[in-house]
C-alpha cells in the first residue's frame, strides 16, 4: 500500500539547495548579462578589461590586500588547488589536513602523484576536525577552510602562527563569501565561481600572499608542469595572470556573469551583508534541526559547524530496525522524495560521505526558501517510515 500524508502547504520558491554547482543569485535573468563581450578574443582590450574588472572587485569585496595577486585560473577550485601544489610544494616537508572528502584528496595527490616524502597526514573522521595543534609552522600545510563533504570547518585561524616558515595552502571554495578570511594567514587560497558566488564552473581564483611568491621565484619543483599549471616564465611570476590575461582560453559568458555575481555582492551589503545572508539562513537551519527528532548535524563540534554546506545524518532509532541497504539509501531516499515533489534538488550526501543530506544555506539561496523546505522534510521522513512499516520494504 501507498501511504499519503498531507502535504505542507508552502513551497520553497526556488527548489536548487545542490551544493555545487549552486544556486543563481536571486536577482539572476540571462538577459541581464553584458554580453558585448562574447565572440571576441579574451586578450582584446575588452575581454582584458573585463576580466581585469572581476580580479579587481574581487579584491575590493573581500578585503584582499593589495600585495596579495588575485588570479582566474583553468579548472574551477580543483584546478586551483592543483596548480599550487604542484607549483609550490616540495621546498619543504607539508601537513595534509584531511578529514572529509575533498582534503583526503588533496593528501592522496601529494602523496601518490607528487610522490613527496616529507608529508604527514594529519586526519579524523566524517564529522570531525583533526588535532590542529599538530600543525608544525615550520612545514608547508594544505587544508580546507570548511568542508564541504562533511560540514565541518576550522572554527578560525588562531591555530595558524603568524611567523610561520611555512606556507599555508587553504581550499576555501565553500567559505570564502560566507567567512571572514584572515589574508595574514593564508599563502595561497583558491576557490570557484560556481560555489557560494552562484557562477558557473570550470573557472577557478587563486589568491597569493608575498610569501606565495617568493617560493615561486625561488623554488622549482623536480617534475615537469603542464602549461596549464604554470606561473613562472623566466624565473618569475608571470604577472599576466594577474592583470587580465589567463593561462587558457576562459568563459567570457562565465567571467560575465561572475562579474555581475561580484556587482550584486557589492550592491547587497559586500562582504559583511553576504555573511549575514549565510548566518540566517545557518540560523534558521539549526533552529529547525536541533528540533528535528530524527536528524542530527554530522558535526559533532557546534563551533566548528559549517554554515553553508550543512551536512545531516538521520539518526531516528527506528532507522537501525532496516536493513543495512535501506539504511546505506536513506539519503537518497529522502532527497528522490522531495527532488519528485519539486520542493528539493540535489541534497543528498555526498557520494563517499556518511547517508544523510547535504543542504546548502550560502547566500545566494533565500531564508524563505529554506524555511519553507523545513516541513517538507519532516513531511518526507513521515511519509518514508508510514510506507517502509506499511509495506514491511524496509524490514
Amino acid at each position: 500500500m501507498t501511504t499519503t500524508l498531507p502535504t505542507p502547504d508552502v513551497r520553497p520558491a526556488n527548489p536548487r539547495f545542490s551544493s555545487g554547482p549552486c544556486a543563481k543569485r536571486p536577482d539572476w535573468a540571462p538577459e541581464n548579462l553584458d554580453l558585448s563581450t562574447l565572440g571576441r578574443s579574451h586578450r582584446s582590450k575588452p575581454g582584458k578589461a573585463t576580466l581585469a574588472e572581476a580580479i579587481e572587485l574581487t579584491r575590493e569585496v573581500l578585503g584582499v590586500p593589495a600585495t596579495y595577486r588575485i588570479g582566474i585560473v583553468p579548472a574551477s577550485d580543483t584546478g586551483a588547488v592543483e596548480m599550487a601544489m604542484w607549483s609550490m610544494l616540495g621546498a619543504r616537508g607539508v601537513d595534509m589536513l584531511a578529514w572529509e572528502n575533498f582534503g583526503a584528496t588533496w593528501a592522496a595527490d601529494v602523496t601518490g602523484q607528487l610522490k613527496l616524502v616529507d608529508v604527514r597526514v594529519i586526519d579524523a573522521p566524517y564529522g570531525y576536525l583533526p588535532d590542529l595543534s599538530q600543525v608544525d609552522s615550520a612545514r608547508d600545510v594544505v587544508f580546507t577552510w570548511n568542508g564541504t563533504s562533511s560540514g565541518v570547518r576550522v572554527p578560525n585561524a588562531d591555530w595558524i602562527d603568524a611567523d610561520r616558515e611555512g606556507l599555508t595552502f587553504c581550499d576555501a571554495t565553500s567559505a570564502v563569501f560566507a567567512m571572514d578570511l584572515p589574508w595574514d594567514k593564508l599563502d595561497v587560497t583558491t576557490w570557484s565561481w560556481q560555489k557560494l558566488m552562484g557562477g558557473e564552473a570550470a573557472h577557478g581564483m587563486i589568491v597569493l600572499s608575498p610569501g606565495a611568491v617568493e617560493r615561486l621565484e625561488s623554488y622549482t619543483p623536480p617534475w615537469p608542469l603542464p602549461k596549464v599549471f604554470r606561473m613562472t616564465k623566466g624565473g618569475k611570476v608571470t604577472m599576466d595572470i594577474f592583470e587580465g590575461l589567463t593561462i587558457n582560453t576562459p568563459s567570457m559568458l562565465c567571467v560575465e556573469d561572475a562579474l555581475m555575481s561580484l556587482e550584486w555582492v557589492e550592491a547587497e551589503g559586500g562582504l559583511k551583508g553576504m555573511m549575514a545572508r549565510v548566518e540566517a539562513n545557518a540560523s534558521a537551519t539549526f533552529a529547525w534541526a536541533d528540533t528535528a527528532p530524527w536528524i542530527e548535524f554530522l558535526a559533532k563540534d557546534p563551533t566548528a559547524r559549517s554554515t553553508t554546506s550543512v551536512c545531516l545524518s538521520v539518526t531516528d532509532p527506528w532507522l537501525q530496525t532496516q536493513n543495512d541497504n535501506f539504511q546505506a539509501d536513506i539519503g537518497k531516499i529522502i532527497a528522490d522524495l522531495l527532488e519528485k515533489e519539486g520542493v528539493a534538488y540535489d541534497i543528498k550526501h555526498y557520494v563517499s560521505a556518511p547517508p544523510g543530506l547535504r543542504i546548502w544555506n550560502g547566500m545566494t539561496v533565500e531564508t524563505s526558501d529554506l524555511e519553507a523546505l523545513f516541513p517538507w522534510l519532516d513531511w518526507a521522513w513521515a511519509t518514508i517510515k508510514a510506507e517502509a512499516s506499511g509495506e514491511g520494504d524496509g524490514a
